[in-house]
């Protein structure tokens, strides 16, 4: 026998009602939590790729500065080569009364040489080429302009009679070669390497300079 409780309508969805609603609520919570979480990791991923950016430019000024701080070491050195600006003429007289090669470029052995010489002569030891150490060693730099000066005359009087001023004239022969007609054994002697008719002009007139300070005119007895 039933009650009036038991006849009571029941919602047929009543019981289902309480046990999903619990789910819902927490399913939000979920998809909020995971939201969060991805919006997050989203901030943390552009954060960090600004800070690699910066660093990025940052390690490119840093190079820079670096690089600008190279290049000025460069040319400060550069400019301690050229022997408080004289030419390389004098450079390489100089040299040659040092006692070290006279290529005209002062390096880690002409600077020993002259620090030697300036501390021996009570100048101030800053291995440069200067007015001073020029002095003490006997060198006028008027007179070896004027020396280079005959001697550039001289070259060319014979580069004109040997080749007609050509850097790659070859003799009939094919024994004499370049705007100086060298032969090989003198070339090579003098510090030249491959075919002198194939070097460059400057170079060839580099050691004609050289050959003419060593043996004077009689590498070229027709032309001198």
């Amino acid at each position: 026998m039933q009650t009036k409780a038991d006849d009571a309508p029941v919602r047929a969805d009543a019981g289902l009602q309480i046990a999903i609603e619990p789910d819902s609520d927490a399913g939000r919570t979920l998809a909020f939590r995971r939201s969060l979480r991805h919006s997050r990791a989203r901030r943390a991923a552009a954060a960090l790729r600004r800070r690699r950016t910066m660093h990025s430019r940052r390690s490119a000024i840093v190079a820079a500065a670096g690089l600008f701080i190279l290049s000025a070491g460069a040319i400060a050195q550069t400019a301690r080569n050229a022997g408080a600006g004289f030419g390389a003429g004098t450079i390489a007289t100089a040299q040659r009364a040092l006692g070290v090669d006279a290529d005209g470029v002062i390096g880690p052995r002409t600077r020993s040489a002259t620090k030697r010489l300036q501390r021996s002569k009570g100048l101030t030891v800053d291995g440069i080429i200067g007015p001073q150490t020029l002095k003490a060693l006997g060198v006028n730099p008027d007179t070896v302009q004027a020396q280079a000066a005959s001697t550039g005359v001289v070259l060319q009087r014979i580069a004109r009679c040997e080749s007609g001023g050509d850097p790659t004239a070859i003799s009939a022969s094919g024994r004499y070669r370049g705007k100086y007609q060298f032969d090989l054994a003198t070339w090579r002697s003098i510090g030249g390497t491959g075919d002198p008719a194939a070097a460059p002009e400057a170079d060839q007139d580099a050691l004609a300079t050289k050959l003419l300070a060593r043996e004077g005119t009689s590498p070229w007895p027709r032309c001198a």
